[in-house]
């Protein structure tokens, strides 16, 4: 989402401002070849097509592909260990430490390569309540991973002249690491540094690590001032009656925000504070596997037009229309546009308290029936249980034609650890909705 102003144009080193150049060199890319700062979509588009990046669909997309990694690489990320973060950290196989030493050493060397190219820089803000938000600077060297921050964050056309980020997140995504000298899994990375306030990014060009990435610096910021993070989707109704969708990757939260007679406020990271809920983000990076017309207006009207990145879609060759029903490159294939691309949406992207909470299971066991209003003790169970994690892969879309049929109580499957959590426990607490 742009939030006011005029576009910047392109920046050489020499003529950078002395706020960027002294960051720059912070990050010991002060030689870099050029430096591009804030280009506008039809620039950015441009840079992409020009150096090979991806090319255009019939109806003005950029179509991008990522290549070996099409989604998240999860066991690639690490957090650096220090003294100020690391007792706030739950430490395991979720969030893996890494030492200051290595990331040091790998950042020189990701630095030293990136002074040789050409890089992108997108300054943009994380959180639509301006008490709580966050100034980040995004480093890439592809063109439309600049595209994708300046469509999924808040991003002012022109930043303002004292804009000083308070986390920046470098993404060399050619760039591959070696695992015995730098303490990395395999080539791919993803290095949180609290300390010195930057995430490294490399080996990988799927662009949702700089989204989550992201979210994760505000997942563990946030609850220190006192809000919430939650990752979920999120609208308002006429009455001012606010709702959020709690689910994984494929459960519906990004298509059942986005309904045409209820604002959208956010498809995918909020925030609960002592006032409301508000957006993190200005953009929607929604699943575009089997996307229909017909079942998804407001996503298919998005991803069909001017400045969104498309990624891993497969592109006609002669007609350079979609095939949005092909997994030949992956199943998580993905549409990434501002907020604003949505017909209707809250203004400010923020709202009151939720007066609905519902969670999007995609259960694959069937302990839970398709839909299900829950009592205090199972709402408690579900969330300590972790239930909306026992899934299979994500469905192509989410669809009540496709809702999986329950099985009664009694045949269904007792996985929770939980003692209380027997069929007849079930079968009393969902008795209600059958």
């Amino acid at each position: 989402m742009t939030l006011g102003g005029t576009s910047t144009i392109l920046t050489l080193p020499e003529s950078t401002d002395v706020r960027l150049r002294n960051h720059l060199k912070e990050l010991g890319l002060e030689g870099v070849t050029a430096v591009y700062r804030n280009l506008p979509v039809a620039d950015l588009y441009e840079h992409a097509i020009r150096r090979n990046e991806g090319e255009l669909g019939a109806d003005g997309q950029l179509v991008v592909a990522t290549g070996e990694h099409t989604g998240r690489s999860p066991k690639d990320k690490f957090f650096v260990r220090e003294a100020g973060s690391e007792h706030h950290i739950d430490w395991g196989e979720a969030n893996r430490p890494i030492d200051a030493a290595h990331f040091d050493a790998l950042l020189e060397r990701v630095s030293a390569y990136l002074s040789e190219r050409d890089v992108y820089v997108m300054d943009t803000y994380v959180g639509a309540d301006t008490r709580y938000r966050l100034p980040v600077r995004i480093v890439s060297e592809y063109a439309w991973h600049s595209l994708f921050a300046r469509n999924l964050f808040l991003t002012p056309n022109e930043p303002p002249s004292d804009f000083t980020p308070q986390f920046t997140v470098i993404d060399a995504a050619e760039f591959s690491a070696e695992p015995t000298r730098d303490g990395t899994r395999s080539g791919t990375f993803i290095l949180i540094n609290f300390a010195r306030k930057m995430v490294l990014i490399g080996g990988t060009r799927y662009a949702g690590e700089i989204k989550k990435s992201v979210f994760t610096i505000m997942n563990y910021l946030m609850p220190l001032r006192g809000v919430f993070p939650m990752h979920c989707g999120a609208n308002e109704g006429a009455d001012g009656d606010v709702a959020i969708f709690f689910g994984l990757s494929g459960t519906g939260k990004t298509t059942l925000s986005a309904d045409s007679k209820r604002p959208l406020i956010g498809d995918d990271e909020h925030g609960w504070s002592a006032d409301g809920v508000f957006n993190f983000e200005g953009g929607c990076y929604a699943k575009v596997i089997g996307l229909s017309q017909k079942a998804e207006p407001e996503i298919w009207s998005a991803s069909h037009r001017f400045g969104c990145v498309l990624e891993n879609v497969v592109v006609d060759p002669a007609t350079r229309s979609l095939d949005l029903a092909s997994e030949s490159k992956t199943e998580n294939t993905r549409s990434a546009y501002p907020v604003d691309f949505n017909p209707n949406v809250v203004p400010g992207l923020k709202a009151g308290h939720p007066a609905n909470v519902i969670m999007l299971t995609a259960d694959a066991f069937g302990v839970l029936p398709p839909i299900a209003k829950l009592s205090a003790p199972s709402k408690r169970c579900i969330t300590s249980s972790r239930a909306t994690r026992r899934r299979l892969p994500a469905p192509r879309r989410a669809s009540s034609s496709r809702l999986p049929r329950s099985r009664p109580a009694s045949a269904r499957r007792s996985w929770c650890t939980i003692r209380r959590c027997t069929p007849s426990f079930w079968a009393s607490a969902s008795a209600s909705t059958r």
